[in-house]
């Protein structure tokens, strides 16, 4: 079956809907183009069956949810208001090539981005690899490599990660995100407090007099620049590896689909040049063996 196809010019048309994370749903939707360096594309990718094409959009629209919590994905541009970023490009990519409009459903969390998924609230996400996720989202290799670090006060005795996992140690982590996740497995003496969102964990650790906080080192380093007084540490306690992810109720042919998707657009330079044009540093693109 022969199905039209957007052009990248002019993009499908993107519906923004703002979850419950950020209170009632945004009552506008906005259309909205985007300057994406055209993937190369197979016939392979150019010709989608109807198939996976009912999989990923059921509703004739594909639902991606976007993590506004993780700077290195995806952030509101102070301009327009729109969500932008590497995962925004691929959502609209992933629309293009099936010949589908996207909804971006927009969220704070990580937390909030994985039920969006599993509770058909979207069809398709952007998700730190995590065996317990694994068990209802089907993930794609990494598309991206972020690194998670420490912050404490200036003035902490805390100087290496080994330090952190002590009796009467805490440590402020966001709510389900890949660190919350990563450090309920790991930290077995310090004490974990699940803040709200990643974005509020600095806030958090400062308001509640918490030893340590994690998270993308990126953001740490803002949050680090505006307080004054705070140091990260020198070495990284983790590496998130970001993939892309759909229910495993989709079926194998979505995932596998998606997994090829994905390896298109690391092959193609997709990934590397969506980094570069939205200036993110401290990430790198995902080889085959990570």
């Amino acid at each position: 079956m022969k199905k039209s196809r957007c052009l990248v010019s002019t993009l499908c048309a993107t519906t923004l809907v703002l979850s419950s994370a950020f209170g009632a749903p945004s009552a506008f939707a906005q259309t909205q183009g985007a300057n994406l360096a055209p993937a190369s594309v197979s016939p392979a990718a150019s010709e989608v069956s109807e198939t996976v094409v009912k999989a990923f959009a059921p509703s004739g629209t594909l639902r991606a949810s976007i993590n506004l919590g993780n700077p290195v994905l995806a952030s509101l541009d102070p301009a327009s208001g729109k969500p932008v970023g590497v995962s925004v490009d691929l959502a609209a990519e992933l629309a293009r090539r099936l010949g589908v409009p996207l909804q971006l459903v927009a969220v704070r969390s990580a937390g909030a981005s994985v039920d969006n998924v599993n509770q058909d609230k979207a069809d398709v996400g952007f998700f730190a690899v995590d065996p317990k996720r694994g068990q209802e989202i089907s993930f794609t290799k990494p598309y991206v490599l972020i690194e998670g670090f420490y912050l404490v006060r200036d003035a902490s005795p805390i100087t290496t990660n080994a330090q952190v996992d002590q009796a009467g140690v805490t440590v402020a982590v966001g709510k389900d995100s890949a660190y919350d996740l990563f450090l309920s497995r790991e930290l077995h003496h310090a004490t974990i407090v699940r803040i709200p969102t990643s974005p509020a964990v600095v806030q958090g650790f400062l308001d509640q007099h918490l030893d340590v906080a994690a998270g993308v080192k990126q953001q740490l380093e803002r949050d680090a620049a505006k307080a004054g007084g705070l140091r990260i540490l020198d070495q990284r306690f983790m590496v998130i590896r970001q993939a892309m992810g759909v229910p495993k109720a989709k079926g194998a042919d979505a995932a596998a689909y998606l997994a090829k998707f994905v390896e298109d657009m690391k092959a193609s330079g997709f990934v590397a040049a969506s980094l570069e044009r939205h200036q993110i540093e401290g990430a790198a693109v995902a080889k085959d063996n990570d």
